[in-house]
């Protein structure tokens, strides 16, 4: 009797519960980490060596129809049930219906190194918040865990595969928390979310693997001019972050419409990109294009790159190929900030390191977790002006983003109540037909 009077004092100390929490969590997170790590560190070496490969043989770009009918057909016969991607993640989270099927890892796999290895203009993001969540819903099974610990383990999956392939352990828990619900956070999962993103980090570049680095070599000094233009800039950066949600959605949707074999989608859409890669005379907007991004804090660039990205990224994801979309932002954001330094007297690296980020907050409508990369990136000198941008691209972009099964759980605007719990897929089709 004694002894179950002690029992039931001790689990009535709120810290133990909490105790036991953190227990079961760290011992999860740390097998998700591992797995999710170790599998984004091969990924990005694949990424590197397909990329690397292409520029030495740039004929390959030519078969970019023959990778497109590899990917469809990858997909046409083995995943159906997959090929929402990142959407799927999240409709899980919202309306739970069935495990994840693991395929779904290396179909986005292959089907990203393909995408890059021939030619295709795609991220890395997507790809690896694919596995992250693939992985990570293992473990609803395996210890057949709650609907609202399979929530929680969905966020951690998507935080370790974010942080470790870009090497941003805060930005990444913080994205899974704030990307499932606009305008809202899940802070119960908060912990999960952290320990994954910063053990997949960890095992990630236990494999030696280096993520680029970027550098903004001036900021501009702190006054109220100097923030009116930098809320001019985000307001810029929300509206092309905008821009490349719609066309993308454009792009799927008229391929989706007029070709009714899939497989067939990325055969026309890679044909179609060969034809305009050898016109242009340049590989410089297909694949990753971190080159460009790196020059874009220190070289003047045209005036039109970030158009042509958003053009071919766009086409390349909508035609069917498989890919991010983060890394490309990271692109349109980082040359549009390089070309606004022509009427917006801020620093060109400064200006390319918030568009970097802004344009990214804007498609994914992700302003806190793209303020936390941009200072993860480039350093706290520049949080102010990085988080101005981060926010009013959030702002500017409305009720749009690459993820169209994301649930409004705050408007934008006021003006907009109606629309909330309703996805972004829901409010453009209601729009469509008013």
């Amino acid at each position: 009797m004694n002894i179950n009077k002690i029992k039931n004092f001790i689990l009535s100390i709120e810290q133990v519960p909490s105790l036991i929490y953190l227990f079961k969590w760290v011992f999860i997170c740390l097998l998700l980490g591992a797995a999710a790590g170790s599998v984004s560190a091969f990924f990005l070496i694949s990424l590197n060596w397909a990329t690397d490969w292409r520029e030495s043989h740039l004929w390959i770009i030519w078969l970019l129809p023959i990778g497109g009918f590899i990917i469809g057909l990858s997909y046409h016969l083995y995943g159906n049930s997959v090929v929402k991607g990142n959407n799927l993640l999240l409709e899980e989270f919202h309306s739970p219906k069935k495990i994840i099927p693991f395929r779904m890892a290396p179909l986005v796999l292959l089907g990203t190194i393909l995408t890059h290895f021939f030619g295709g203009s795609a991220g890395r993001e997507g790809t690896a918040v694919q596995i992250g969540g693939a992985i990570a819903d293992r473990f609803t099974e395996v210890f057949n865990l709650s609907k609202r610990d399979r929530q929680i383990v969905l966020i951690a999956g998507i935080s370790a595969g974010f942080a470790s392939v870009f090497g941003t352990p805060l930005a990444g828990g913080i994205f899974a928390l704030e990307v499932l619900v606009l305008g809202r956070i899940r802070l119960d999962a908060i912990v999960p979310s952290f320990l994954s993103a910063v053990l997949a980090n960890y095992f990630c570049e236990i494999w030696n693997v280096s993520h680029t680095h970027y550098h903004i070599s001036s900021v501009a000094e702190m006054n109220p001019v100097n923030l009116l233009w930098a809320l001019l800039a985000g307001i810029i950066f929300g509206l092309v972050a905008m821009l490349f949600s719609k066309s993308t959605h454009f792009w799927s949707n008229l391929f989706n419409k007029h070709i009714n074999y899939p497989p067939l989608r990325p055969v026309v859409g890679g044909a179609i990109l060969a034809i305009v890669v050898f016109l242009m005379g340049t590989t410089k907007y297909i694949g990753l294009g971190i080159p460009t991004i790196v020059d874009a804090f220190s070289i003047n660039l045209n005036s039109y790159d970030f158009l042509l990205k958003v053009l071919l990224t766009s086409f390349t994801l909508g035609a069917g190929f498989k890919g991010g979309e983060v890394t490309p932002l990271f692109f349109i954001g980082a040359t549009l900030g390089n070309v606004l330094v022509w009427f917006i007297p801020l620093p060109m690296s400064m200006l390319a390191g918030m568009g970097f980020v802004a344009v990214f907050a804007g498609a994914t409508n992700t302003p806190i977790a793209c303020t936390i990369m941009g200072i993860e990136l480039f350093g706290i000198e520049a949080g102010v002006f990085i988080a101005l941008a981060c926010s009013t691209a959030y702002l500017f972009s409305g009720h749009s983003g690459v993820y169209s099964s994301q649930i409004i759980g705050r408007p934008k605007n006021h003006k907009y109540k109606r629309e909330k719990g309703m996805s972004l897929s829901e409010i453009e089709n209601s729009r469509k037909k008013n």
